[in-house]
């Protein structure tokens, strides 16, 4: 009996040993803690452990804004404050904010470069001036040079209006009769102007109904079988100036002005 316990220890014995030499050979070198990064782990706040403060505060997400369609293009800008560049990069783009937004097509003489607070020089309002001529009263005499048209009148005086004229190298003198007026004309631009301002980059209409936008005003006087007609503009801070491709332009209420007192036949010299 006493033999056979002391077998049964000694097989014990030798199991047990190799089990804890193994395990004690397993974590000779010791596996460090690692305790999680993020200390507002669930399990460390069932222990009462708050959260530290992070060093640099996180950035919030920036989330891109839906744009509906048929909006203009500055909706689909993006806010200079969120824009990110690196100093370092080449700058072989521009960007946004140094980009001018343009239409897709540039209507040269529907959008004209308005200048705010310009306003007509005194000399070109109309007023009544002394005018000696051999003309009849009625005809209209237009002074290229000074830019300006006179509506002969008797005694010697004339109604003057101020207009702008041809550019240079679309100046032209002669003597025309008035053929036909308009209210609110039609603007059909010619081929070679079409044809030369497309040259330019600038894309004309091939016809505009009249309205305030439309270049040739709200009056027009044809003169004889010419493309030259003397006309209101969408531009009347360009009376005084040579910019026209020929015809004679007059602002809005002056042209008005002058259709009422000006029948068709009437003589007009253009010098």
């Amino acid at each position: 009996m006493v033999w056979s316990r002391f077998l049964l220890n000694a097989c014990l014995a030798g199991l047990l040993l190799p089990a804890a030499a193994m395990a004690d050979d397993r974590y000779q070198v010791r596996p460090p803690v690692v305790v999680s990064a993020d200390l507002a782990a669930p399990w460390l706040l069932q222990l009462g452990v708050k959260p530290a403060q992070p060093a640099v505060a996180p950035q919030p997400v920036r989330r891109m804004q839906p744009v509906a369609y048929g909006q203009p293009r500055s909706a689909y800008a993006v806010p200079v404050h969120s824009r990110q560049t690196d100093p370092t990069a080449p700058q072989t783009m521009r960007q946004p904010e140094q980009m001018q937004m343009r239409p897709a097509v540039e209507q040269a003489s529907m959008m004209p470069v308005r200048r705010p607070g310009a306003s007509i020089a005194p000399q070109f309002l109309p007023q009544v001036v002394h005018y000696p001529t051999q003309e009849k009263p009625g005809t209209l005499v237009i002074d290229t040079n000074n830019r300006f048209l006179y509506l002969v009148m008797d005694n010697g005086m004339a109604r003057r209006y101020g207009v702008g004229v041809g550019k240079p190298g679309f100046e032209w003198a002669g003597e025309h009769r008035v053929t036909r007026k308009a209210e609110w004309p039609e603007w059909i631009p010619p081929k070679e102007m079409i044809e030369r301002e497309a040259a330019k980059g600038h894309y004309l209409p091939a016809k505009m109904e009249g309205g305030p936008e439309n270049p040739l005003g709200a009056r027009a006087m044809y003169l004889g079988s010419t493309l030259y007609r003397i006309h209101g503009t969408n531009a009347p801070w360009t009376i005084g100036y040579g910019v026209s491709s020929g015809c004679i332009r007059m602002r809005n209420e002056d042209v008005t002005d002058l259709y009422e007192r000006v029948p068709v036949g009437t003589k007009v010299i253009v010098m």
